[in-house]
């Protein structure tokens, strides 16, 4: 009986086993027992599958995309406008030391030849060379030969540099050194670029042939900044506030923190892209204007303002960081009105202007 009883219990044991998946080796001694093992079953994407989830990623890519060119643009912008509010700064430095704001450019028609057209001589130095010791750059303008013309060879090295204040982020043109031209195409000068021009008003007095601008017909709407101009704060009598000193140019054509050369001209750097624009006079390579003027009747350009002018403030975005003589930054769009921004311009002219821009 006992005998039995092992046999059937064995016998289950075996069926046990073997639905469990083991198999039950048989001894003397001992039931031995290995594990056979289970075969499972991987399943891969299928192509279907792969290409919806190729398709669902292209949509989130296409959806953050923008996202992420915005704060990049927007983190551009805060960028330079702390870039041109130390701008500001290095012009209040200098009239709290100077009692005057720097030239726009000098013009000594007495020790050098003036050109025929325009009556610009040297040495030329514009007012960005002049902020050089208030922006952290005296080595630099310590370098400069200001007796002698910006374009003088022994000047060369030093007006190539890179001035990192000058620059401005976000900017979509090439960040090296420009070639200042003439009409012919001829290399004047190679000087270091600058994406910041000061404001001479509204009219183009570099459009007359005259030695001082104060005496062209528009004067009384002549803005801060002009050949050999020495405004003082008591002359702003807009209010500086309410008064355009620099602002924002990129993309357009080449502009310059050392100065103006005699004969030169500041040409667009796309014509294709930029149609309703030509070459301009030497000086907008310092300066640009509001509008209107007599070459320009009845266009005032805002900055970013779509006919994309030479002379004109132009940024990345839609508008330009513009400083005011006060030392504040403020955005302006290319929707500003135009007569708004043409008040804005002048520093005595005297006009009504509506705070709300």
């Amino acid at each position: 009986m006992d005998g039995r009883r092992r046999q059937v219990s064995g016998r289950l044991s075996s069926r046990f086993f073997h639905k469990k998946g083991l198999i039950m080796h048989k001894s003397r001694r001992a039931f031995q027992v290995s594990v056979r093992p289970v075969r499972s079953v991987q399943r891969g994407f299928t192509l279907v599958e792969l290409l919806v989830v190729i398709a669902i990623i292209g949509v989130l890519m296409g959806l953050l995309l923008p996202a992420v060119q915005q704060a990049r643009a927007a983190a551009n912008r805060m960028s330079s406008a702390n870039q041109t509010r130390q701008l500001g700064l290095a012009l209040l430095n200098y009239e709290a030391q100077r009692g005057r704001f720097p030239a726009a450019y000098t013009s000594d028609p007495v020790r050098f030849t003036p050109n025929s057209e325009t009556l610009d001589a040297g040495p030329g130095w514009g007012w960005g060379t002049m902020l050089l010791p208030y922006l952290e750059q005296g080595n630099l303008y310590d370098q400069l030969n200001l007796q002698l013309p910006c374009w003088a060879p022994e000047n060369a090295l030093a007006v190539a540099t890179r001035v990192p204040t000058f620059i401005s982020p976000g900017a979509d043109d090439d960040l090296q050194a420009i070639n200042v031209t003439d009409a012919s195409g001829t290399v004047l000068g190679v000087f270091g670029r600058s994406h910041y021009l000061a404001n001479v008003g509204q009219d183009e007095p570099w459009g007359y042939t005259v030695s001082d601008w104060r005496s062209i017909p528009s004067s009384r709407f002549m803005g801060p900044f002009y050949r050999n101009s020495r405004t003082r704060i008591a002359e702003v009598l807009d209010g500086l506030s309410n008064t355009v000193f620099i602002g924002e140019h990129t993309s357009i054509s080449n502009k310059t923190w050392v100065g103006v050369i005699p004969g030169a001209e500041s040409c667009p750097t796309d014509p294709a892209r930029f149609p309703f624009t030509e070459c301009d006079a030497a000086a907008t390579y310092v300066l640009v204007h509001s509008g209107p003027s007599p070459g320009e009747p009845g266009v005032i350009h805002p900055p970013g303002f779509p006919t994309a002018h030479v002379c004109q403030y132009y940024s990345p975005w839609q508008g330009a960081n513009i400083l005011f003589g006060d030392g504040s930054v403020r955005f302006i769009s290319n929707d500003t009105n135009p007569d708004v921004w043409a008040a804005l311009s002048s520093m005595a002219g005297g006009e009504a202007i509506n705070l709300d821009f």
